[in-house]
């Protein structure tokens, strides 16, 4: 074949669980874990008043959730095998090496909460797991990283194919876990619907 391939980037998509039953009670719990969370967190609701407009998350105070909460412990454990599952398939070599969650964090997007385009630095895996996604809320929207070199290139057709258009957006779905490398850039929209849109990211290194 004249055409291949190179250089692809991958993003991964899945159930947490092959129970859909599972996810739900699970989902619930967290949720309220992650409302009472944000009670709670008089720094953080501070820190995001500043810097995440109209929306709440414990990035910047409480960011090892999975140090003090038996709840995000376990997904912790869940997350760890999906993150080395999405290794295999980038082809990296983790043999006798230590996949840990170095961070761990709450999002709570009411009405009109967005979140900017921004990676992660510091780590090799980053995700999100999708906690409460009322219908219609944004998804999470990735840039292809080559876009700064394009220079002079022409703009693309509108019926271009998935892996060929500049963006591509990742429709929120509670349940769901997605994992992509760290340096690839991504964004939320603004939440345009009347509820709130609870996620949670993480970051993980190796050692």
């Amino acid at each position: 074949m004249p055409i291949r391939a190179w250089f692809p980037t991958y993003i991964y998509c899945e159930p947490l669980t092959a129970s859909s039953a599972a996810r739900a009670r699970f989902n619930a719990d967290l949720a309220d874990e992650c409302r009472r969370l944000r009670d709670f967190d008089d720094a953080g609701r501070r820190w995001s008043a500043k810097n995440y407009p109209g929306g709440y998350t414990s990035y910047a105070s409480m960011n090892e959730l999975h140090r003090f909460s038996s709840t995000f412990a376990g997904l912790e454990k869940t997350l760890t095998r999906h993150v080395r599952a999405f290794a295999r398939t980038l082809d990296m070599d983790l043999r006798g090496r230590a996949v840990h969650l170095t961070d761990l964090w709450v999002n709570i997007m009411p009405p009109t909460a967005a979140h900017s385009l921004h990676l992660h630095p510091l780590s090799f895996i980053s995700g999100t797991y999708y906690v409460v996604t009322p219908r219609g809320c944004p998804g999470l929207k990735f840039e292809d990283p080559r876009l700064s070199k394009f220079m002079a290139a022409p703009p693309k057709i509108a019926g271009a194919r998935r892996e060929n258009r500049a963006h591509i957006t990742y429709p929120a779905e509670a349940g769901n876990v997605i994992l992509f490398e760290s340096w690839l850039r991504h964004e939320v929209a603004s939440n345009r619907t009347s509820d709130e849109r609870i996620s949670v990211s993480f970051n993980f290194n190796w050692s």
